[in-house]
């Protein structure tokens, strides 16, 4: 449980990080630095980096707000099959929480003036719901290295069309 806790911490503070590298500003001694240059973006890419920068932040809150039940809800899948029982009710809440991990995903992106953060957190919501609905994406989870693995790359890859826009 320790190491799930790591990963959905270590998870949060990267996607959060990735949320402010959309910034544009150049670095010292780049062009548009200098004494006597006052060169600005044009006002459009600076409304479309506000844009991807705020759905990103928006983003940054989904993930903090339902990594930790879809972390709990897997958890508790490889702890019920580690004894004799019935762990439907537990695949159930996983199926449950991813789906509502992509429905935050979806609402978060849809509004976005970004048209390719839009498409990708449509792309990513999907993503995420097809595999909450196929019931062998997580017949794999039964120790906590499977949680673990499924909290690391498995969700980055899933994650990674939106990672893309927010890196």
């Amino acid at each position: 449980m320790r190491q799930a806790v790591q990963a959905i911490f270590l998870g949060g503070v990267l996607l959060s990080a990735a949320a402010c590298g959309t910034a544009t500003n150049p670095a010292p001694g780049e062009a548009g630095v200098g004494i006597g240059t006052a060169s600005a973006p044009p006002a459009a890419q600076r409304s479309a980096e506000a844009s991807t920068r705020s759905g990103c932040e928006a983003l940054g809150k989904v993930y903090s707000r339902h990594m930790a039940p879809f972390a709990q809800a897997l958890t508790e899948l490889a702890d019920a099959r580690k004894t004799a029982g019935d762990d439907k009710k537990n695949e159930q809440e996983v199926q449950q929480a991813l789906t509502a991990f992509a429905t935050a995903i979806g609402s978060a992106t849809a509004e976005s003036t970004d048209p390719e953060l839009r498409t990708a957190g449509k792309q990513t919501a999907e993503k995420l719901k097809a595999k909450a609905a196929d019931a062998k994406s997580f017949s794999a989870v039964k120790t906590t290295q499977d949680v673990n693995t499924t909290l690391g790359s498995t969700l980055k890859d899933w994650l990674s069309p939106l990672d893309q826009q927010c890196s």
